[in-house]
C-alpha cells in the first residue's frame, strides 16, 4: 500500500472475495470522488472523508479494506460506506464482509442515541419545530448538520432500535417492530442541556409519516436519532443559498453560523407570506422571499429564475452554492451550473430534498 494509515485511528479491516474486485475498486473511486480525496494507484487507493479514512487493495480474487476514524462514530460510517457500495457495485455478486478489529458486530450504533420530546411549538402556519432531548450529544454537533430519526411503529410499545451487523450496516428491526426512518436538520443544539431543535415541514397525505409524528408529538415521546451526517461547507467569500421549505431549516442553521467577513445571496421558496420567517446571521444576507401563491410545492421554475437573475460573480475569489429542493429542480440547477455556467463541483452543492408523489419528508441526497 502506498500509504499508511494513521496509527492512532480507530481500525478495521475486511478481505471481500470478488471475481471482479478491480472494477468494484474502480466504481469506488468513481463515486467517491464526489464525495472526499480519492487517490488512485495501479491497484490500490486512498479515499479521505470528512469522518475518517479508507485504504483499499484489489487482485484478480479480493477487496482488501482498511477503514480508519478519529472516534467510533467515524468509523462506523466508513465501514458502512464501504460495505454499501461494494454490495451495490459487485453486479452478479453477493459478496461476504465481515470486519475485524474496532466496532464488534451486535453492538449499539455509535452513532445512534434515544431521544425524548420536550416540547413542540409552531414556528410558522406549516413548520412545527420540535425539541429533543438525549444523552452525549457533543458529537452530533459537528461533522454534519443532519440527522435520521426513526419512528416507532407504535407509540404504546418499547421501540427495538437497530444493533451494528457484521458487514458494519446496521441490522434493522423488521415485522412489526419496523421503524420508520426520515432525515432532518437540526435547527439548534445545545449540548450542556443534552437538546435539538428539528423543524417539521407540516406536508398533507398519508405518506408523510415524520410531518404526522409531529403533528401528535407530546412530551416523553420517544425517537431515535442516528447522526451526524451532510457534512459541513467550504469556506468563501460570498455564497448563494437557494431552497424551499424543506431546505429552510438547514438554510437558517448554516446562516447563523456564518462569520461576519462573508455575504450571502439568499433565495428562499415558500408557499405564501406567512411561511417566511426571521433569518439571523452575522454574514451580510440580500434575502428575497418568493411565493408560489397557490400553486403546489415542487410545481414551479421560481428557484432556478431566481438563480439565473442573481449569477455567479467572477469577481470573488471564493465562492459557493448550495441548493436543496425538490428533484426536478435539482437536476435543473445542476444542469444549470454544471452545464450552463461550468461552476466547478468544488463550488457548489445541490441536493434534492424529496421528490413529487413521493414521500414529501424524506430528505434524498
Amino acid at each position: 500500500m502506498e500509504r499508511t494509515m494513521t496509527s492512532s485511528f480507530l481500525r478495521a479491516e475486511a478481505r471481500v472475495a470478488l471475481a471482479g474486485a478491480i472494477q468494484v475498486m474502480d466504481k469506488l473511486c468513481g463515486h467517491f470522488v464526489e464525495h472526499g480525496r480519492v487517490e488512485r494507484f495501479e491497484r490500490s487507493a486512498r479515499l479521505d472523508f470528512v469522518y475518517g479514512s479508507a485504504a483499499v487493495e484489489a487482485d484478480d480474487g479480493s477487496l482488501v479494506v482498511r477503514a480508519e476514524g478519529a472516534d467510533p462514530t467515524g468509523l462506523a460510517y466508513v465501514k458502512w460506506s464501504l460495505a454499501e457500495h461494494i454490495l451495490g457495485f459487485a453486479e452478479g455478486e453477493t459478496p461476504r464482509i465481515s470486519w475485524t478489529g474496532d466496532g464488534a458486530a451486535g453492538s449499539p450504533l455509535p452513532y445512534f442515541r434515544e431521544m425524548r420530546v420536550v416540547s413542540t411549538t409552531n414556528v410558522t402556519p406549516r413548520m412545527r419545530r420540535v425539541r429533543l432531548q438525549g444523552p452525549d450529544l457533543a458529537r452530533f454537533a459537528t461533522g454534519g448538520m443532519h440527522v435520521r430519526l426513526l419512528f416507532p411503529p407504535k407509540p404504546d410499545i418499547a421501540p427495538q432500535w437497530p444493533v451494528t451487523g457484521e458487514d458494519g450496516r446496521p441490522v434493522w428491526p423488521s415485522g412489526d417492530s419496523r421503524l420508520v426512518m426520515r432525515i432532518y436538520t437540526i435547527r439548534e443544539i445545545d449540548v450542556e442541556r443534552g437538546e435539538i431543535d428539528i423543524d417539521f415541514v407540516l406536508h398533507e397525505g398519508d405518506e408523510t409519516p415524520g410531518a404526522t409524528w409531529a403533528r401528535q408529538a407530546s412530551p416523553g415521546d420517544i425517537v431515535g436519532a442516528m447522526g451526524p451526517a451532510g457534512g459541513e461547507l467550504p469556506e468563501a467569500d460570498w455564497y448563494l443559498f437557494a431552497g424551499d421549505e424543506t431546505a429552510l431549516p438547514a438554510i437558517s442553521r448554516i446562516l447563523a453560523e456564518l462569520p461576519a467577513n462573508c455575504r450571502a445571496t439568499v433565495l428562499l421558496e415558500v408557499a405564501d407570506a406567512s411561511e417566511e420567517q426571521p433569518l439571523r446571521s452575522a454574514a451580510a444576507l440580500d434575502i428575497r422571499w418568493m411565493h408560489r401563491n397557490g400553486a403546489p410545492a415542487g410545481t414551479t421554475s421560481l428557484l432556478e429564475n431566481a438563480v439565473r437573475e442573481v449569477g455567479v460573480p467572477s469577481n470573488e475569489a471564493r465562492r459557493f452554492i448550495w441548493a436543496g429542493c425538490e428533484q426536478k429542480s435539482c437536476r435543473c440547477l445542476k444542469r444549470l451550473l454544471r452545464k450552463e455556467w461550468k461552476v466547478p463541483t468544488s463550488e457548489h452543492q445541490v441536493v434534492a430534498y424529496w421528490r413529487t408523489g413521493h414521500s414529501a419528508d424524506k430528505v434524498e441526497h
